[in-house]
């Protein structure tokens, strides 16, 4: 998948300023969450080193035949409004049912009170937003793809 065209001087500027970057390795340009808002919130906790993993339907990636992210890959993350705030690489991808998804990994998330309640609550209501979207149901034993990452890229960094 190649890097979108508004976001490519970001991209340029992080294969720049990052010795030994493979390229091939771009995965996505994504925003966290279903609003503006929540992608705002999201990327300014991964901003701020809070938010290291995130979790999503493993049924989204078989719908749109998406391969699964995979250790190195890289991925530009954006605002709500497309805007880019960083590069992240993907460290380490599980795919599990949302009911096993552990306290560990929630608190990874770094969402709310970091708690696994507070993290299944708000799973739960996001999954049955895109659930309904997709013509879907939810359910505990939905398998959800559960991912680490780590900042490598941050705005700050391009001035």
């Amino acid at each position: 998948m190649p890097v979108p065209t508004h976001l490519a001087p970001f991209w340029s500027a992080f294969t720049a300023s990052v010795a030994g970057v493979d390229e091939g390795r771009f995965y996505e340009a994504f925003s966290f969450g279903d609003s503006q808002a929540m992608a705002d919130e999201l990327a300014d906790l991964v901003l701020r080193g809070v938010k290291r993993a995130t979790t999503s339907a493993l049924w989204t990636f078989e719908e749109h035949r998406k391969p699964l992210p995979e250790p190195g890959d890289l991925s530009l993350v954006t605002r709500g409004s497309g805007e880019p705030v960083c590069v992240i690489r993907t460290a380490s991808v599980e795919v599990l049912p949302f009911r096993s998804v552990t306290a560990e990994f929630a608190a990874a998330e770094g969402e709310g009170d970091g708690s696994l309640s507070f993290w299944q609550a708000a799973h739960r209501d996001y999954f049955q937003r895109e659930c309904a979207r997709g013509g879907r149901e939810f359910s505990d034993d939905m398998p959800v793809v559960c991912e680490h990452f780590t900042v490598v890229y941050p705005r700050a960094a391009a001035g």
